[in-house]
C-alpha cells in the first residue's frame, strides 16, 4: 500500500477544489455600453445577482431590467444614478 505524502495530498487537494473565478470590471464612469449584464450590475451595486434576479421577478428594487432575448438587461444609465455618478 502506498502512502500519499503531505504535498502530494496539497496537489491532490488543489486540483479537486473549485477556483473562484474573479471577473475584472472597468469603472462604472468608464462603460459606455446602453446596458449591463445581471452580473456587472451585482458588483457596481455591491449585491449578488441572486438579488437582482428577485428585483426582477418579483418587481420591488429601486430599478427595473429590460428582458432581452431571455436575459435581464441592466440599463446603464439607472444604475449610474443609482450609485451617484
Amino acid at each position: 500500500m502506498q502512502t500519499a505524502t503531505l504535498s502530494s495530498v496539497a496537489t491532490m487537494r488543489e486540483a479537486t477544489t473549485p477556483r473562484q473565478f474573479t471577473a475584472q470590471y472597468m469603472p462604472l464612469e468608464q462603460v459606455t455600453r446602453p446596458n449591463l449584464t445581471t452580473a456587472e450590475t451585482a458588483h457596481y451595486l455591491n449585491r449578488r445577482p441572486q438579488t437582482l434576479r428577485g428585483w426582477a421577478c418579483l418587481e420591488n428594487g429601486p430599478i427595473r431590467p429590460r428582458r432581452i432575448g431571455g436575459l435581464l438587461a441592466w440599463n446603464t444609465a439607472e444604475v449610474k444614478t443609482l450609485v451617484g455618478i
